[in-house]
């Protein structure tokens, strides 16, 4: 048996370009490998995607799939069933994992049904018992974390979480491109304008470093504060939900489970107390640094540095800071 990372390439506008969460799953593909000890294989669906299959060549795999059709060049549930499932059954891998996007969702129930089988999807954590391979995922916004495991014969089917893997893990190796051409029907669906969830004057996903202010900041004509030190960083400024709800920064800049899912280099939590809503949608970050007053903060939990003090206090502090050490 063994590991197939099913990865999401889109055209928005322009050629062919990686949807961030691709990494993330080929990550968690790699760690799952490990832990299986299983060889694990990537594919790339879509026409005109060469490119994008060669960035692959230094990863630790052992093959790279590139599946190329006329009929992949626009996205459509039908062509790409069909596509997976051909590929899946040629290298008969017994763990296929997706990027939970709104593409995936759209198809993978379909794939999962044409084989018989079932998709756990949003899984934002595993783990190995006794050889076996337990999922992760989470119901009602993030308060209750359910366990799965998957019976029957595979292959078993897993989209994942954005977030939930860092993609500064993938392992480095040499691995060369494998063309593979599927037998496709046309669609009986005419593809329209590619789903986006929303146009964003910002995309939080793509910043390295975001400074997140919460409802300690007690008023909207305080939100310069943490401005300040957000551009002092270069960092982008982001948001708990109660401070989107209020008005006082754009819903676009929300983070959390009805908002935006991040993992940046840094995330600083200014005045958040660590609702399990917001850790949803951060918890992925690479370090974690908060400041809040209240010492037993849930936030604190899952900072990897921590400072509990007033924030008026110490967010001037540390931009003083910031600025001497970068002269």
């Amino acid at each position: 048996m063994s590991i197939l990372v099913v990865m999401e390439q889109r055209a928005v506008q322009g050629p062919p370009a990686w949807s961030r969460m691709s990494w993330e799953t080929l990550a968690a593909g790699q760690q799952l490998g490990r832990e299986l000890q299983q060889p694990v294989s990537a594919a790339v669906l879509g026409q005109g995607i060469e490119g994008l299959a060669s960035e692959l060549t230094d990863k630790k795999l052992d093959h790279v799939y590139a599946v190329e059709h006329d009929l992949l060049k626009d996205y459509t549930p039908d062509t790409y069933t069909a596509a997976v499932r051909q590929l899946v059954e040629k290298t008969q891998a017994g763990i296929v994992l997706f990027p939970h996007t709104y593409q995936v969702r759209d198809f993978l129930p379909k794939l999962a049904t044409a084989l018989g089988r079932v998709a756990v999807s949003d899984v934002v954590a595993h783990r190995v018992e006794d050889g076996k391979l337990v999922l992760v995922r989470q119901l009602f916004q993030g308060k209750l974390n359910v366990d799965v495991r998957f019976t029957g014969e595979p292959p078993y089917f897993a989209s994942l979480q954005a977030g939930a893997y860092r993609a500064d893990t993938i392992e480095a190796g040499s691995v060369a491109v494998e063309k593979f051409t599927p037998q496709l029907a046309p669609s009986r669906i005419k593809p329209l304008e590619l789903f986006r969830e929303a146009q964003r004057a910002v995309d939080l996903t793509a910043a390295e470093i975001i400074v997140s202010v919460g409802r300690g900041i007690k008023e909207a004509d305080n939100i310069p504060i943490v401005q300040k030190l957000a551009d002092a960083l270069g960092a982008e400024l982001a948001a708990s939900r109660p401070i989107c709800d209020s008005g006082w920064l754009p819903m676009e800049r929300q983070v959390g489970s009805s908002g935006q899912t991040v993992a940046p280099k840094m995330y600083l939590a200014v005045g958040i107390s660590g609702a399990i809503q917001h850790l949803v949608g951060m918890k992925g970050s690479k370090t974690i640094v908060a400041i809040n007053k209240d010492a037993n903060a849930p936030i604190f939990e899952v900072a990897d540095y921590g400072i509990v003090g007033d924030l008026f206090q110490v967010v001037p502090a540390l931009i003083e800071e910031i600025k001497k050490a970068k002269g």
